[in-house]
């Protein structure tokens, strides 16, 4: 008895950042797609870059339709995003053609066709073998059918052709009032629908993406945000939380000689996550700092994602400490990235983060604290933001290190960006700051470090232009109060 084998399905990739993946490897091959939203969402740079990345990775000519904007305007407003459509039509390999149509000059009657419209298409199909095709916008190509039936019939001819023709074709749509086009017809005769959303929430805008449907595949049902930046769309497709990542048995150094003896095996595990809390003052930066630094001695890069200090400051401090962080960033093997958390969204944050360790390729990434992440989104955001990083860093056997600002407890209560990731985390590191003897004490505390055996007692350590040492708690008595004396 022959086993009968699967016939995969033919797909087209699309070359956008994170949308192959949700997809499972693209667009359908030589079907119509829908892609629909309102205003500003981002319908016609996505179309042109399923173009342009057909053309320079995949070798696929492409043919550019537009019923809205001139084919300047066009080539303006995607040259900021390297995208030189003169030199690809230069090249014969990309066809624009701008088609103006007024309802005003338009007459309508029975026979009304598309037929010019399929003439024009098929020359400049057929003229550079084109595999890949965009009509923008659908609504200014049937803005003077008012005859329902007529419209109907002339949506279900255009996307036969097409299909007919074997072209892999975005159709592009503006979002209707209670459907997803103004028309409501184009979801039902496409092959696959994409939905493209733009909304701004307690001041803070996000882009997302969703596959309404697609024929023939499976794909990733949720809702995706997306970013439009210098390079174009790029998705966020994080959405397998399986625990099947590879762990390694390799041992690093904390940074600091003293807190490294503290750990059974003298460090943290290779690609684990370390999360450090403590209320200000306590050294969490510190500390962040020290891991830092030893990645970059062993010659590992470093990113470092900081939402309170400028690159600057965080230089300076850390010097004041014995921290010379400056001669790495300078070769590039540490770079820092600073910004306001109320700058974008969650998962936009996670999504530049994304971004910058696919570029980058850090062995190591720090986030200084999470806790500010709790002003722009509950509770069960962040962990779910920080459930996806942490996936995100583990898949990639990322060593990883959060700090958190906590407050004194009372009635035993739990600050949320630490409720929000400690049970994640395989290392748990408290600092505290005390009043012994009259003075100011720092205190640390290991709560968890899994896999590994741990000191279970609480240590001193004090704070000297040549960095943290930690020490018993009579030593540090001593040495606080002759620093004191000085």
């Amino acid at each position: 008895m022959k086993q009968q084998q699967t016939k995969l399905f033919p797909k087209t990739a699309t070359g956008i950042s994170g949308l192959d993946e949700i997809t499972g490897g693209g667009f359908p091959k030589g079907r119509p797609i829908l892609v629909c939203g309102s205003a500003g969402c981002g319908k016609t740079l996505l179309a042109m870059q399923f173009l342009v990345k057909g053309i320079t990775e995949y070798n696929e000519p492409g043919v550019f339709m537009s019923f809205e904007e001139t084919i300047k305007d066009l080539s303006q407003n995607v040259q900021s995003l390297g995208f030189n459509l003169e030199k690809l039509v230069a090249d014969n390999r990309l066809r624009m053609d701008y088609v103006r149509i007024e309802k005003s000059e338009i007459e309508e009657t029975g026979e009304y066709d598309l037929e010019g419209i399929f003439i024009r298409l098929n020359h400049a199909i057929d003229a550079i073998g084109a595999k890949r095709v965009v009509l923008d916008t659908i609504e200014a190509l049937f803005s003077g059918i008012e005859n329902a039936g007529l419209l109907r019939s002339e949506i279900r001819r255009l996307f036969q052709w097409l299909k007919d023709k074997g072209v892999t074709t975005i159709i592009t749509g503006e979002r209707g009032e209670g459907s997803l086009t103004r028309h409501g017809l184009e979801e039902y005769v496409s092959d696959c629908v994409i939905l493209l959303d733009f909304r701004v929430i307690d001041q803070i805008a996000t882009r997302r993406l969703r596959i309404v449907k697609y024929r023939g595949s499976t794909h990733g049902t949720n809702e995706y945000p997306f970013l439009i930046d210098e390079n174009g769309i790029s998705v966020l497709p994080i959405t397998s939380l399986k625990l099947d990542h590879a762990v390694s048995a390799e041992i690093i150094s904390t940074g600091i000689p003293s807190l490294d003896k503290l750990f059974k095996r003298n460090g943290f595990y290779k690609g684990g996550s370390t999360l450090v809390t403590g209320s200000a003052g306590t050294a969490k930066t510190t500390i962040a700092a020290y891991f830092a630094l030893s990645s970059c001695k062993r010659k590992e890069r470093v990113l470092y994602f900081s939402f309170e200090e400028s690159p600057d400051q965080l230089l300076r401090n850390m010097l004041a400490v014995g921290i010379n962080l400056k001669p790495y960033v300078k070769s590039k093997l540490l770079t820092i990235h600073s910004s306001r958390p109320s700058l974008q969204g969650l998962e936009m944050h996670l999504l530049v983060l994304h971004k910058l360790i696919d570029s980058y390729k850090p062995k190591t990434v720090i986030v200084d604290p999470i806790s500010s992440l709790v002003t722009i989104g509950s509770n069960s955001e962040v962990r779910a933001m920080l459930v996806r990083l942490l996936d995100m860093l583990k898949i990639n056997e990322i060593n990883a290190m959060f700090t958190a600002l906590t407050h004194q407890p009372i009635n035993d209560y739990i600050d949320l960006s630490v409720d929000a990731v400690s049970s994640l985390a395989d290392t748990w590191i408290k600092v505290r700051n005390e009043e012994q003897y009259e003075n100011r004490m720092r205190s640390l505390l290991i709560v968890k470090s899994r896999g590994m055996s741990h000191s279970n007692n609480s240590w001193n350590f004090i704070i000297t232009e040549k960095g943290i040492q930690l020490m018993p708690a009579t030593a540090a008595k001593n040495m606080n109060e002759n620093q004191n004396n000085k």
